[in-house]
């Protein structure tokens, strides 16, 4: 269903204070998860799961995926559209606020839409926390993954920062109607082993 259909279903309107848009394209959603190369053993963490649109389809690829969503209205959405999935776990907070040691062990696979806004601070939080991701899959805005994958001399501090913990490279890109509400730049998906 149609994001838009669906927040009507519920009587919620998209907070622009979350950055919240919401991927709806089911082809961009696959490509995705494919980019994270999960196996059924993989344990993944999802930041914002918004709908559950990506959470469905990290469902059907890993062993457990723990989606964090911070707006508590959407949680009677998630618990709606993600009820029957054995192996999802919802977590109301801000990942920000939160250990990731509390679900995962071992090394775990992040894969998430994340609000543009924090992109930096949420980079920050898991790479520098223990366990560390051993992978990173995300959507962010097209600058940011420029920033992120960019080269010497070009370098920002935020690339320095993330290249010192693994490898960053773009996927692919993201036109912005493959999002509702319609943000005002394009995305890309990235990757950080």
């Amino acid at each position: 269903m149609h994001p838009k259909q669906l927040l009507e279903r519920y009587q919620i309107e998209p907070k622009k204070s979350l950055g919240q848009n919401f991927l709806h394209d089911e082809g961009l959603l696959g490509r995705i998860v494919a980019a994270a190369d999960l196996s059924p053993d993989d344990d993944v963490l999802e930041v914002g799961p918004g709908l559950g649109a990506l959470t469905r389809v990290l469902a059907r690829a890993a062993r457990r995926v723990v989606a964090v969503e911070l707006d508590e209205r959407l949680l009677p959405v998630l618990e709606s559209e993600l009820g029957g999935l054995g192996n999802v776990e919802l977590v109301h907070g801000d990942v920000l606020e939160l250990d990731p040691a509390d679900w995962f062990a071992a090394p775990y696979v992040v894969v998430a839409n994340v609000p543009y806004y924090i992109t930096g601070a949420i980079l920050r939080h898991l790479l520098g926390g223990r366990p560390r991701p051993r992978r990173l899959v995300l959507t962010v805005q097209r600058e940011v993954a420029d920033r992120l994958t960019a080269r010497p001399p070009e370098m920002s501090l935020l690339a320095v920062s993330v290249q010192y913990y693994g490898r960053a490279r773009l996927v692919s890109t993201v036109k912005a109607g493959a999002f509702w509400p319609r943000p005002e730049v394009d995305s890309a998906v990235v990757r950080i082993d």
